[in-house]
Formats: structure tokens, C-alpha cells, sequence
């Protein structure tokens, strides 16, 4: 599982500055394609490998947009979302299922991380569920992308949002 990130602070496109966007980039979607690039090494039935499978973690902001907040994530995982589809094409006859799960407002401290403590309760009615995810919401659609029941599953965003 491909879960490290960083959003790069609050900010509109126009007060970004290029040192946050580059390390964004470098940690979102660069660190995303380095480590599926070990996996592969290692799993790939061709390279002698016994299979296997990478989820990657997208954002529901990839398709959301992140405007007046994290435009700048939301453009990483985006890349991240094109990236999985990609790589489980390349790899699905090499016994390696590729798969994203895209998060939508969860309850983690990223948010306080980032200055706005309030925005999970903030933006909760704009979930059609009324409220926040939790990490192990999370977990159970990861765990499920990793399991023998995801088994026919490649190529796919599983997106875990309450329906925003």
C-alpha cells in the first residue's frame, strides 16, 4: 500500500509557491511511482515473483478539484488515479492487481495539521452521509483491494466518500 502524502498547507493556486507544489509532486505521485516500481520488481511472475497487489491511496479531491483549499493536491492525486489505471494495465498479465482507494473527508488530524481544525465540521453537510469517515472505514475498503475477494478487481478507484 501506497499511502504516503502530503497536501502542501492551504493555499489558492495564485499564493502557491514552487517548493511546495515540487514536494507535493515528489511525495504524491513520484513516491507513488518509485515504490509500485519495487513492488513490481519484486512480484512480478515474470522477474519471478509469486503476483500480488498495490493499492494506492488517491483522494476523492482528484476528482473534486480542491478549489480555494488544495488544488495542488487534488492535481497530485489525480496523478495518482491515472498512475493505478496505467500500472494495473501494464501489469495485470504479470499477476499484480493494481488499485487505488480514494478517501473523501476523514477523520484524521490532517486537517488540524493543516490549520483548520474546524473543517471536518465545516464541510460535513456537503456529505450526502452527514458526516466524516473514519480511518478504519478506510482500512476495510483497503483491506478488501488486497484480499483474494477483490480477486477480478484492477484498474479501479474505490472510492470511499459517504457519496460526496
Amino acid at each position: 500500500m501506497n499511502n504516503a502524502g502530503v497536501t502542501g498547507g492551504f493555499a489558492c493556486v495564485e499564493a502557491l509557491h514552487a517548493e511546495a507544489v515540487a514536494k507535493v509532486l515528489a511525495v504524491n505521485i513520484a513516491g507513488t511511482i518509485l515504490c509500485s516500481r519495487e513492488a513490481v520488481r519484486r512480484m512480478s511472475v515474470r522477474h519471478g515473483g509469486m503476483g500480488g497487489s498495490i493499492v494506492n491511496i488517491s483522494s476523492l479531491a482528484a476528482r473534486i478539484g480542491g478549489a480555494g483549499e488544495w488544488v495542488h493536491y487534488a492535481a497530485s492525486k489525480g496523478a495518482v488515479d491515472s498512475f493505478t489505471v496505467g500500472l494495473a494495465r501494464e501489469v495485470a498479465n504479470e499477476g499484480i492487481r493494481v488499485n487505488a482507494v480514494a478517501p473523501g473527508l476523514i477523520e484524521t488530524d490532517l486537517h488540524s495539521a493543516n490549520g483548520a481544525p474546524d473543517r471536518l465540521n465545516r464541510l460535513a453537510p456537503s456529505i450526502p452521509m452527514r458526516r466524516p469517515g473514519t480511518p478504519f472505514e478506510v482500512a476495510e475498503g483497503v483491506l478488501w483491494l488486497l484480499s483474494s475477494a477483490a480477486s477480478y478487481t484492477t484498474g479501479t478507484i474505490l472510492e470511499i466518500g459517504g457519496g460526496r
